[in-house]
């Protein structure tokens, strides 16, 4: 019987894989194989990840010469680029929950802005789960760096407050036959790390922190509780039942991490095709 908070597209084959631990190459591959099982017939996916090791990614057409690749490579943070638009995120390890949707393009609606608030309906209900006051951004605020995505024009189509400060970013990439949103829950605010993955810039910790705010700041909750109720919130919003990768997928997933989420000419890649 299907979930009465079940959204409109709760009557397609949905399934919830739950939070898996993997790097961030390997991570932004499985969700374009998601969207590729969900155009050919198979399940639509529902799924939170972790970012192991911590990650910065960047969006898709971001200058590498933005990324402070030496602390990256001493700090073992793994840089990899999304196929989304947008600043770079850095991924903490413990700090970050982070999840997608994939779906046929043909089940979604054609309008970006009534799509991503049709995505994003599990995402706040997750933070009502969590007790905490989250909804869109009700107005533009200016951007603070632009190469970081937190500190960027917040917009009220996928950008999520609390308190008044940033607390989760959604993006969606479009294919021809499917459409992938994945966004970033900010559980704990790792700010001085946040920003040391970055180069040439001059904003504090501080000034980072009053753009954003973790959940721990707001609730008396773990991560493991926080990573619950994305995983609760989304199954109950696809009437998802649990399941798996196929081995397939698995390897579909690692031979694309390996010919282009760590590939030279795809993570560095500059806004002008070079490298």
């Amino acid at each position: 019987m299907a979930d009465e908070t079940a959204g409109p597209l709760a009557d397609q084959e949905w399934r919830l894989i739950r939070e898996e631990a993997r790097d961030g190459p390997l991570q932004m591959a499985l969700d374009e194989v998601a969207a590729e099982t969900a155009a050919n017939g198979g399940p639509r996916t529902v799924r939170v990840y972790r970012w192991n090791p911590s990650t910065l990614s960047l969006g898709y057409g971001q200058d590498p010469d933005t990324v402070d690749w030496d602390h990256c490579a001493e700090a073992g943070v793994s840089v990899t680029r999304r196929q989304t638009g947008g600043g770079g995120i850095y991924h903490d390890v413990a700090g970050d929950v982070s999840y997608s949707i994939t779906a046929p393009k043909s089940e979604l609606p054609g309008d970006l802005m009534e799509a991503y608030h049709l995505l994003c309906e599990p995402i706040l209900d997750a933070f009502g789960r969590l007790g905490i006051d989250a909804d869109y951004v009700s107005e533009s605020l200016p951007e603070i760096w632009s190469p970081a995505c937190y500190l960027r024009e917040l917009h009220p189509a996928h950008d999520v407050v609390a308190d008044g400060r940033k607390i989760s970013g959604n993006a969606q990439y479009r294919r021809r036959d499917a459409v992938v949103q994945h966004g970033s829950l900010t559980y704990s605010v790792r700010a001085a790390d946040h920003l040391a993955a970055f180069d040439d810039h001059d904003v504090t910790p501080e000034q980072f922190r009053e753009r954003v705010v973790g959940v721990d700041e707001l609730a008396d909750v773990s991560r493991a509780e926080t990573v619950a109720a994305v995983e609760e919130a989304l199954a109950a919003w696809a009437d998802a039942t649990e399941g798996e990768w196929t081995d397939a997928e698995l390897e579909q997933a690692r031979e694309r991490a390996a010919e282009k989420y760590t590939a030279e000419d795809w993570v560095r890649r500059r806004p002008d095709g070079r490298v």
